[in-house]
């Protein structure tokens, strides 16, 4: 049985450096998509919406206080600002403080990978972050923290400690589908008017770019539909970013350290979350609503967390909260 700081660290690696990835995503996604769509919407509703997806609407307001949201503002805030606990530098700087604290536990391949893409890092924003220079920096930090993962595949014993860099891998993963996907139903589309225009269309496509699914989606489906989109990103079994895939890999997960019993915490709370995916299809998604349907799972992924918490880390974490 692992330490609990072991598993702590361990999980909270995976899960900061999943941000990193998901972050970068979301900057470098928004970029494209207004390079390809029209001009329809001002600059402060191109952007806000990254900031309602990472929740850090309230922080990014501290931070600038009444100025307008502006496409350079968010992307040094998200990818770059010290005052925000979710950025790109400080959820890199965590992950590699975790790494560190478990180097016994990950193999020599993942703690070079964190360590030299914290150091790279630090390099590049030695020089400032121009907006010109964004996509190129997201793609770097995206294949960066997709070598980590191909490293870890390839070198880290299947094991509880393999279980924990799973947890956290998934349950973040999970966490940021659901807030992409809540998010584009709910702000990205100002108008219903703009249902099946163009604007419509490419918010959709920058979704399933987001989350690396467009060129899968197409080749199940000749159109571009919002409800094949939802079903697909939500319960597609086979995407690897799926909301689906992403649950049934942490059940897979929980079992590798312990909580394969019913009973459970952990393993009940992760059943709640399959049970409410095998409840739901397509039609059902829109019919009920979908952004109350992702409200229950986002609960659902809080609730198990916090089981995880209490089933595994609070030894180690005592009465201090996790960093989130």
């Amino acid at each position: 049985m692992l330490l609990s700081r072991i598993a702590d660290s361990l999980y909270w690696m995976s899960r900061y450096l999943e941000r990193v990835d998901s972050t970068a995503r979301l900057v470098e996604i928004n970029l494209l998509y207004l390079l390809e769509a029209e001009n329809a919407i001002g600059e402060a509703a191109e952007w806000r919406p990254l900031l309602a997806i990472c929740g850090k609407e309230a922080l990014y307001a501290e931070a600038f206080g009444s100025a307008e949201v502006t496409g350079p503002r968010v992307i040094q805030f998200l990818l770059a600002e010290r005052a925000n606990p979710g950025s790109v530098r400080n959820s890199l700087r965590l992950a590699r403080e975790n790494a560190r604290a478990v180097r016994d536990r990950i193999s020599r391949e993942m703690w070079e990978c964190v360590n030299e893409l914290w150091l790279r890092y630090q390099d590049r924003l030695a020089r400032p972050l121009a907006p010109e220079r964004a996509a190129e920096h997201c793609r770097f930090l995206r294949s960066e923290v997709a070598r980590f993962h191909g490293n870890t595949s390839s070198t880290m014993m299947r094991g509880e400690a393999f279980g924990f860099y799973l947890l956290g891998l998934f349950l973040e993963r999970a966490d940021m589908t659901a807030r992409i996907m809540d998010v584009k139903y709910h702000l990205l589309l100002p108008d219903l008017g703009l249902v099946g225009s163009p604007l419509d269309y490419y918010q959709w496509a920058a979704l399933l770019r987001s989350l690396s699914g467009y060129e899968a989606f197409r080749r199940q489906h000749p159109a571009l539909r919002p409800l094949d989109v939802a079903e697909f990103v939500i319960l597609d079994g086979d995407f690897p970013r799926s909301l689906r895939f992403a649950v049934d890999r942490m059940a897979q997960a929980l079992a590798r350290v312990g909580s394969a019993r019913a009973d459970s915490p952990s393993a009940r709370a992760a059943a709640e979350l399959g049970e409410l995916l095998a409840k739901s299809d397509g039609s059902a998604l829109f019919e009920a609503g979908l952004h109350e349907f992702l409200e229950r799972f986002l609960a659902g992924v809080s609730v198990l967390h916090g089981a995880l918490q209490r089933e595994y880390f609070e030894a180690h974490l005592g009465d201090a909260a996790c960093a989130s």
